[in-house]
């Protein structure tokens, strides 16, 4: 993880997106999107059910790495609200393993709303946490400053004739956009309108890498 700062309040990054708030002891994180794999296999799409576990596995470590006592998930953790019934007799040991020992906050998204068996932790819209807004998609014009997720953005750069695609968070003033981080999860180019609109002027893409975080302006 490195070092990122956002309306005054000191996090640390990680390129999986997983974003560490040391003051509050709290880890933040955005679009698990579990059980995707199998919402798609119910439509036909056969895609290997191991995405639930393997994005577990990786929150489990950033968790234990982190030393976090709070886990805020900025909502679309399950593909469509039924996931959770889906789990895996594995991710769903792991999961409630988790939930059993941390403060562990799901905030609603467009993929999960109106979800009742989330094995622990507590369900919430939105809320506000020492002056920040968290929520699952930002709102425009809300001069709060807020952390959300939703878009999946990713920063798609070329070098030597080859296209690099990377997980980014995306930053204005008041506005602080979270990569997806699950394992089954595509992504939005950082420089999509809708992203730009959301975030307002000023924004960068922002990439943890070789210590330290790249910034990328993104035109208005």
């Amino acid at each position: 993880m490195v070092p990122a700062s956002f309306a005054g309040h000191d996090f640390l990054a990680s390129p999986q997106g997983a974003l560490h708030w040391p003051a509050q002891g709290a880890l933040l994180v955005a679009d698990l999107h579990l059980e995707k794999a199998s919402w798609f296999a119910r439509l036909g799409q056969l895609l290997p059910p191991y995405d639930s576990h393997s994005t577990l596995t990786a929150l489990a470590r950033d968790i234990e790495r982190s030393g976090a006592t709070t886990l805020y998930c900025l909502g679309d953790s399950f593909h469509d609200r039924f996931g959770c019934d889906r789990l895996p007799d594995d991710a769903r040991a792991l999961l409630t393993s988790l939930t059993a020992r941390l403060d562990w906050v799901w905030i609603t998204g467009n993929h999960d709303a109106g979800f009742v068996d989330h094995i622990g932790g507590r369900i919430e819209e939105e809320l506000t946490v020492a002056g920040l807004a968290l929520r699952h998609e930002a709102v425009v014009g809300d001069p709060t400053p807020e952390i959300s997720g939703h878009f999946h953005p990713k920063l798609r750069l070329r070098m030597k004739g080859r296209t690099l695609s990377r997980r980014c968070y995306v930053a204005s003033d008041t506005k602080l956009i979270l990569p997806a981080y699950g394992a089954l999860t595509g992504g939005l180019d950082a420089h999509h309108p809708e992203i730009v609109k959301k975030v307002g002027p000023g924004a960068a893409a922002l990439i943890p890498a070789a210590g330290r975080l790249l910034r990328f302006p993104l035109a208005a």
